[in-house]
């Protein structure tokens, strides 16, 4: 539904700017916003499907054993002091260096330890065939346009927002 939703905006304002570029007989200003709409567009379904995959493998991957032994973020938000906890806890009074101490050690774990699981993990997602076609359609298409001095950068430019634009519109779209 969403990407209907999606796909209907997108061509809503493409139409537009074809409209545009006819009534002013720019056919220069027509071939790069295309060109660039296209491109553009083939990055962003690329970079859906990369990170739709992504999630399906994790999703695939995650031990449901531990989802289950390990509170939701419900639970956090409800009890933050784990005051109904089973279980118990030694309590001792920590001084402030200690506390500051703990407090830098956790962070740096978490720093580390999600910088590069994250990296690792996203990876498939970054390098989507689909989106380095994408990638290459761009770069190819300016190229042509560029080579063959048919180049406008300010249509490029407007036909490379077409889709930024198109998302954002698209939230005011009615079903």
């Amino acid at each position: 539904m969403m990407i209907k939703k999606f796909a209907k905006s997108f061509l809503i304002v493409d139409i537009s700017v074809i409209f545009f570029c006819l009534i002013y007989g720019d056919f220069i200003w027509l071939l790069n916003t295309q060109v660039a709409f296209v491109s553009s567009l083939i990055i962003t379904i690329g970079s859906y499907l990369g990170y739709k995959n992504n999630i399906k493998k994790r999703v695939k991957n995650i031990d449901h054993q531990d989802l289950v032994d390990t509170p939701d973020t419900i639970e956090k938000i409800d009890d933050p002091f784990d005051l109904y906890s089973d279980i118990k806890i030694d309590e001792k009074e920590l001084t402030k260096e200690e506390v500051q101490e703990i407090f830098q050690d956790e962070k740096k774990k978490l720093k580390n330890q999600n910088n590069i699981k994250n990296t690792i993990k996203s990876f498939g997602a970054t390098s989507s065939i689909y989106r380095i076609i994408g990638y290459i359609a761009l770069v190819t298409g300016f190229f042509y346009l560029k080579n063959n001095d048919l180049l406008d950068p300010v249509s490029y430019l407007i036909g490379f927002i077409i889709v930024p634009v198109a998302t954002l519109t698209s939230k005011f779209i009615s079903k």
